[in-house]
């Protein structure tokens, strides 16, 4: 990996693989500005091209600015998706990332001739949404050929997770344990046991999708009444989901040791109580919900029994893609904020549950690679467990660009300002990067990294959501 595959300045193939992360993230950007460019109507501020000469009458000083960007940022990317052709094409690289950064070259080109007309004549004058399509299809290029060289300079051809090491029993059940003689003491335990079935390290991230649901749907003008029986019947929804989880897993988890400890998988708690209570908390969600409308009642009980019965019973334990499939548990928040507001499902809702249905298998994946003994043991057919390490890692890729593309697309639709754009792009770069050095690291302690960077992403992109669609 330290020989020089590849033409200076380049040289090594670490190197062209930081090119081809460099580049996507650049075509991404353009993506991003020139999504705000056509949002704002700034390219009516120049009328010629490539220079950029103003109408005679004034213009707005920010959509000036914003033209401006899109063309400057335009040829900067133009020099990285050159260089990563030539590179490509003089280096070491295989047939199909020769050809997948080919048709990016090509495909560029072609776009700076439908940007150059729609500037001098009017969007008019090219087919709606041709500039924006042509900018994705390079994008996606330029990442197939990241993933597919990274597959090559790092992977393996067998590297699936075929008999682990079977766990030591090192976690005592109830009858060994020994429980405080304290009453209080007793109690404590008790409570937390049942706290820690609800699964709360899950409710800030998914109250946050239903946050931004709201947010989009009802802007500044969001009542606080709607917020509290959102997220309150949220929290009792996600914390039923967790207690049927923990229930219907509960054997499976003994045979895992990040699971072992679980209340149930000790006896700490009788199956009969742990059933009973999530019962109760479903009743609870749904008379949250029912107090705002019955759409979003229907949405809360849907998800709880996606992911207690779809997700737990059917999908994790019989198929690779249950994380992909699974997703939809995680989306259906920002459909019930969305509809919590509105009282139906509209697009921008529909187009943010997108976003947090294709981020799931990229923020899942590293935490299944981290965990890939632990899930052969519970005999569930992870991607790691399944195809291997290395293709789960070049599935990372794949789902992040599907995921930074729908972000571009609920841009479009709900027309989210500078603050969102600046986030996904800053945050969508430290989850690539993040990525990309976990395949040539190959530890857990990487894949935490990529892990932690997922909802680091997740996180922002919400919040930035959150603040530009209240703030205006």
């Amino acid at each position: 990996m330290a020989t020089e595959s590849f033409p200076r300045p380049i040289g090594t193939r670490r190197r062209f693989s930081a090119l081809l992360a460099a580049t996507a993230l650049g075509v991404y950007l353009l993506l991003i500005v020139g999504a705000t460019t056509s949002l704002t109507n700034a390219a009516a501020s120049c009328s010629t091209w490539p220079t950029c000469h103003t109408p005679v009458d004034p213009l707005n000083q920010t959509e000036l600015a914003i033209a401006w960007t899109h063309r400057l940022t335009a040829v900067v990317v133009g020099f990285l998706v050159a260089g990563a052709a030539i590179a490509g094409l003089l280096g070491d690289a295989s047939s199909r990332v020769r050809t997948a950064l080919a048709v990016a070259a090509g495909l560029y080109v072609v776009q700076i001739g439908v940007g150059a007309v729609t500037a001098t004549i009017g969007p008019a004058a090219i087919l709606p949404g041709l500039h924006l399509a042509l900018g994705l299809v390079i994008f996606t290029a330029i990442v197939l050929a990241l993933a597919w060289d990274l597959e090559l300079a790092t992977g393996s051809e067998d590297d699936a997770i075929d008999s682990p090491e079977p766990l030591e029993a090192d976690v005592p059940t109830a009858a060994e344990r020994s429980l405080p003689s304290s009453r209080l003491h007793r109690a404590r335990l008790t409570v937390f046991a049942y706290f820690q079935m609800m699964k709360p390290r899950l409710m800030w991230l998914l109250c946050l999708v239903a946050a931004a649901g709201m947010a989009l749907a009802a802007g500044p003008g969001l009542e606080s009444s709607t917020i509290v029986a959102t997220l309150g019947g949220g929290v009792l929804a996600i914390g039923a989901s967790g207690t049927f989880n923990h229930v219907l897993e509960r054997d499976v988890d003994q045979k895992m040791s990040r699971t072992a400890d679980r209340p149930l998988a000790v006896d700490l708690i009788p199956v009969r109580n742990a059933l009973a209570f999530g019962v109760v908390l479903t009743a609870a969600s749904l008379g949250a919900f029912l107090t705002i409308n019955r759409l979003a009642a229907a949405l809360g009980l849907s998800a709880i029994l996606f992911y207690s019965v779809v997700y737990t019973l059917l999908l994790k334990p019989n198929t690779v893609q249950n994380t992909v499939i699974g997703g939809a548990a995680g989306a259906l928040p920002a459909l019930i904020g969305w509809a919590a507001v509105t009282n139906e499902i509209g697009w921008p809702g529909l187009a943010l549950a997108g976003v947090i249905f294709l981020w799931t298998p990229a923020h899942f994946y590293n935490l299944a690679l981290a965990y890939g003994e632990d899930y052969a043991r519970g005999g569930f057919p992870m991607m790691p467990v399944v195809r291997g390490e290395t293709v789960t890692r070049k599935h990372i890729l794949y789902y992040i660009a599907a995921t930074l593309v729908s972000t571009i697309a609920l841009a479009w639709i709900t027309e989210l300002g500078a603050l969102y754009a600046g986030t996904v792009v800053l945050f969508g770069g430290i989850f690539l990067w993040a990525a990309v050095r976990l395949h040539f690291e190959q530890t857990e302690t990487a894949a935490f990294r990529s892990f932690h960077a997922s909802n680091a992403f997740l996180g922002a992109v919400l919040v930035a959501i959150l603040v530009d669609a209240l703030a205006f």
